[in-house]
């Protein structure tokens, strides 16, 4: 996919749902070519007289097709916007007539340039109702089956893209509880030393939660996790003060960068309490991000102490789990997320596919 997808495909795709796959794609093109292609083969195969000359049959007979799938093809690309209002059963039916149009309309062409050549001495005007009528019978044939399949495609994304849908919201469900409860002992505690420092840590909370809960959407963005992330560390400072400091090296990555919604901060939240908090002296987390050819990364890193006590604690597996499977529904086997320990340093390297929303 072209992360940066014109702004006509984006406005069908986050409109109604459209079972149409866009015939301007090379991809779609090569499919329509390769399927008109084995129509040809197959037609020659059954046609009278077939070895007497094969290779200039099936020639013939694929030019014939190849005019009729790629014109339809090229209508149904130029087309595709206006039949994406139409609703899936209507944009059916018309795409159904357009297809049948032009190979009513290719056949007459192809008909009467017959009759005119010398290449086709038995071809005469009384066959042309039959010429007519067989190709139209084919191509009703073939065209119901190609889009009754695109049309089972549809419904089977639309049924994978549901059910990840669910998937995402269960698992960002386990997630959020976990950082409430978090953040509420960290405001506990401010609140027997530092209250004023316990009111500003809620105010931070509560525009967190706000900007968190009331996003209803599958993906995020780089800046919006940014945004998220920072607000809950200003909590934690209040709370570890110099013991804890974070540097920021991401100006590389776009802010536009499509990502899974809370991301970023649970990462974060592991590397202090399962790293920082940890150490009696504290330390430093380093977030570095790169986008280069199309990909992002993310690198996150922390000291722990000597032993490594806690880096393998159950709520840090469980927070990387997660992530993980919500990379792997966002972005399939194009995303990744490891782990290593080196030298008392654990770090998580996050990668995915560059995606903007605009």
């Amino acid at each position: 996919m072209n992360p940066r997808q014109p702004a006509e495909q984006l406005a069908i795709e986050t409109a109604e749902p459209f079972f149409l796959p866009s015939f301007c794609d090379v991809r779609m093109v090569f499919a329509v070519v390769v399927i008109a292609e084995l129509l040809a083969f197959i037609l020659t195969l059954v046609s009278p007289g077939v070895l007497d000359n094969p290779w200039e049959n099936l020639g013939l007979i694929s030019v014939f097709i190849q005019w009729i799938a790629l014109t339809s093809a090229a209508l149904l690309c130029v087309s595709r916007p206006l039949l994406a209002h139409l609703g899936n059963t209507v944009a059916a039916l018309v795409s159904y007539l357009l297809v049948l149009l032009v190979t009513a309309i290719v056949s007459e062409i192809a008909f009467w340039l017959m009759i005119e050549s010398k290449y086709f001495p038995d071809f005469g005007a009384q066959q042309h109702a039959v010429f007519l009528l067989r190709n139209l019978i084919i191509s009703t044939v073939i065209a119901a089956v190609i889009l009754r399949y695109l049309y089972v495609q549809f419904q089977w994304r639309q049924q994978l893209k549901a059910e990840a849908r669910a998937r995402i919201q269960a698992l960002q469900a386990r997630i959020r509880p976990h950082f409430l409860f978090n953040s509420m002992n960290t405001i506990a505690a401010l609140t027997r030393t530092a209250p004023e420092l316990a009111e500003s840590a809620i105010v931070d909370l509560s525009d967190l939660f706000r900007a968190s809960l009331s996003s209803s959407h599958e993906q995020s963005t780089f800046a919006d996790e940014m945004i998220l992330a920072k607000r809950y560390l200003n909590i934690e400072v209040l709370r570890l003060g110099e013991r804890l400091s974070v540097h920021w090296d991401v100006e590389k990555i776009p802010v536009g960068v499509s990502m899974p919604p809370l991301s970023l901060q649970p990462l974060l939240e592991n590397a202090i309490y399962h790293g920082i908090e940890r150490l009696p002296e504290g330390g430093s987390i380093q977030v570095d991000g790169d986008c280069q050819q199309g990909r992002v990364e993310i690198t996150i890193s922390n000291p722990v102490p000597d032993n490594g006590a806690g880096v393998q604690h159950e709520g840090n597996r469980i927070a990387q789990e997660n992530i993980r499977q919500r990379l792997q529904i966002a972005f399939g086997g194009r995303a990744e997320l490891l782990t290593s320990l080196e030298e008392g340093v654990y770090r998580v390297i996050m990668r995915f596919p560059e995606m903007i929303i605009a």
